[in-house]
């Protein structure tokens, strides 16, 4: 035990370092283009429809790797950790690491994985096998199906969530959290809506929580969007822009969703995804309206100036069409981080951060109606 303990302890040394490192260059102005410099050695199968690929991930316990065909008694919770829009996988991984170290040695047998969602560009530079899945630039995010396959990014995380239902290799595992950052956020959020990877998981008695944090945007089910200059209460209307249609498309509407959800009935969906266990977590600071990485975009715009706007409208636009979730007994949370802003390290590692992963009630800023 002593010998593992150093090891983890060493392991979690470097991926401070690290997380440290990240954290200060959060705010730096990288491209989204840039293809990545590294891509996981571990990899997932994934398959729909007939059709066959792989996803690069990074798979561990106690920062050690970890083989997902193995049996793991000892693990009783598993986070999945989705990158942003730089794809940046090793890091996210390192930002939890921090986190799962920092709640605590009775977390530390959590599993931890952080996909790679590859686009085209990634995968040419690092010539990776022809079976690796790609997309196009930020595809991902909105569950389109791959450049190289007919398997859609959710696709991906159904096969996630369904290697983690399997009893056989994690036979104590209690409960599972997708957690996405900034573009991961946005990915999340869709998923939430749509996924139907989880069903099993919930259906076999575990626990899933969806964590959804400083996106740049959110799922509206209708055409109302957050009136600007609301006060006392955010208002809500049809906006003056159309934004050519975009209002209403997905990502940002329910119109011409992806092949994944082609033949979903939104209506249900929404119903369904009211009761789901989500919770937002938003940086108070999040108020850059200038940010490199954030959504401009006319549609994007037409949800509110900043991340922490667009999160407390988005939120407060639920409320009004499902009142039950205002009270304190909701299925789904906002959780506000003061003095935090656009930092997935910061973020994650706070106690409302840690609050969301790990089911505690350590947050003292949770919002039930927010307002403007």
């Amino acid at each position: 035990m002593r010998l593992r303990r150093l090891s983890f302890c060493v392991i979690f040394a470097v991926c401070v370092a690290q997380a440290a490192s990240f954290a200060a260059g959060a705010d730096k102005p990288v491209s989204s283009r840039k293809p990545v410099v590294a891509v996981p050695s571990q990899r997932l199968v994934v398959s729909a429809g007939g059709d066959k690929g792989f996803l690069p991930i990074y798979a561990t316990i106690r920062g050690l790797r970890a083989d997902l065909g193995h049996v793991y008694p000892s693990v009783t919770r598993a986070v999945v950790i989705i990158h942003g829009n730089r794809r940046d996988a090793a890091q996210y991984e390192n930002v939890m690491q921090n986190a799962i170290h920092d709640a605590g040695e009775k977390y530390w047998n959590t599993l931890l994985i952080a996909p790679e969602f590859l686009e085209e560009n990634d995968a040419a530079v690092n010539q990776v096998p022809d079976d690796e899945l790609r997309w196009k630039h930020l595809a991902w995010i909105d569950g389109e199906n791959a450049r190289n396959a007919q398997i859609s990014s959710y696709d991906a995380l159904d096969a996630i969530l369904e290697r983690l239902s399997n009893h056989i290799l994690l036979p104590n595992l209690q409960s599972v959290v997708l957690v996405g950052y900034a573009g991961g956020a946005m990915m999340v959020q869709r998923y939430a809506v749509v996924g139907r990877g989880g069903d099993a998981l919930v259906h076999s008695g575990l626990r899933l929580r969806y964590v959804v944090a400083n996106p740049s945007s959110y799922l509206y089910f209708s055409n109302e969007r957050p009136v600007p200059g609301s006060t006392g209460d955010y208002d809500f209307a049809v906006p003056v822009r159309e934004c050519a249609g975009d209002n209403n498309r997905w990502r940002y509407g329910v119109n011409n969703p992806p092949p994944y959800a082609a033949e979903e009935d939104f209506a249900v969906m929404e119903q369904r995804y009211i009761h789901r266990d989500v919770v937002y977590l938003l940086g108070a600071e999040a108020q850059d309206p200038n940010e490199t990485s954030f959504d401009l975009s006319c549609a994007g715009e037409d949800q509110g100036p900043t991340r922490f706007v667009r999160g407390m409208a988005y939120f407060r636009y639920l409320e009004l069409r499902h009142a039950e979730l205002g009270t304190a007994s909701a299925s789904q949370q906002l959780l506000v981080v003061p003095g935090v802003g656009n930092s997935a390290y910061h973020l994650m590692t706070s106690r409302c951060g840690a609050a969301s992963v790990f089911f505690t009630d350590d947050c003292t800023t949770r919002v039930l109606v927010p307002k403007p």
